[in-house]
């Protein structure tokens, strides 16, 4: 009864799965039809992007077939898409504010299911963070993979895997010592996820590059001599 209550609590609206699926599914059906795929392109990276994170997510949670393959609404939603952005992907692409908000929206989302559900488990919190992490960012992924260039999530640029990382820790935080309702901790994380992607599209922020501590050290040690040098030689010539 008690994990029944659990799953209960933790289940995420159909609507609200839904909506990031498709949401998901837009931008991977947009940026295929700005590549000129054929429509065969189209509904891959539309699955990708819709379905790509949930796919993996369950392969790691090993709790029988995918629910992209056994829930009968997933991949006929994700086809619909699909052909919405091939007919309309001009007009769509015009709504590039919208669509960053959307997408935005959309990682927060994932983030949250994805995390949720390893808790439902009985995953450790590092775990769960990880899970969240890849179903946020999975569809992503498998979509540069099919695009045959560098994945996005590992270049610098906006707070992408940063922003669900960031969220899914605070989520294990929120659901754990502080114990909040799932449906308070899904709404403060998505809004957390949604807003840090958000303004770092906005401000320009980059996630942060592998930095060389000695080196950087040996340089700042380096310039600090030559300001003290460059002192003393000044006040000697004004003495």
């Amino acid at each position: 009864m008690e994990i029944l209550a659990a799953a209960e609590a933790l289940r995420v609206p159909a609507a609200v799965d839904l909506t990031a699926i498709v949401i998901g599914a837009l931008t991977g059906g947009l940026l295929a039809a700005r590549e000129g795929f054929a429509v065969s392109g189209v509904l891959l990276l539309a699955v990708s992007g819709g379905l790509g994170g949930g796919l993996i997510r369950d392969v790691l949670l090993a709790q029988g077939p995918p629910v992209a393959l056994t829930n009968p609404a997933y991949l006929p939603t994700v086809a619909i898409t699909a052909m919405v952005t091939f007919y309309f992907s001009g007009w769509l692409s015009r709504l590039t504010g919208l669509l960053v908000v959307l997408d935005a929206v959309t990682l927060g989302f994932f983030t949250v299911i994805g995390a949720q559900k390893a808790q439902l488990v009985g995953l450790p919190s590092a775990s769960v963070i990880f899970v969240g992490v890849v179903t946020a960012v999975g569809g992503a992924v498998i979509r540069d993979v099919l695009l045959a260039q560098r994945a996005d999530i590992v270049e610098p640029g906006p707070y992408n895997a940063v922003a669900a990382l960031i969220g899914a820790t605070a989520l294990t935080v929120l659901a754990g010592p502080l114990d909040l309702p799932p449906l308070v901790v899904a709404a403060v994380v998505i809004t957390l996820v949604s807003g840090l992607r958000i303004l770092s599209v906005w401000r320009g922020w980059e996630a942060p590059v592998a930095v060389d501590l000695p080196e950087r050290m040996r340089s700042r040690l380096g310039r600090r001599r030559r300001e003290r040098r460059a002192g003393s030689a000044l006040f000697r010539r004004r003495g």
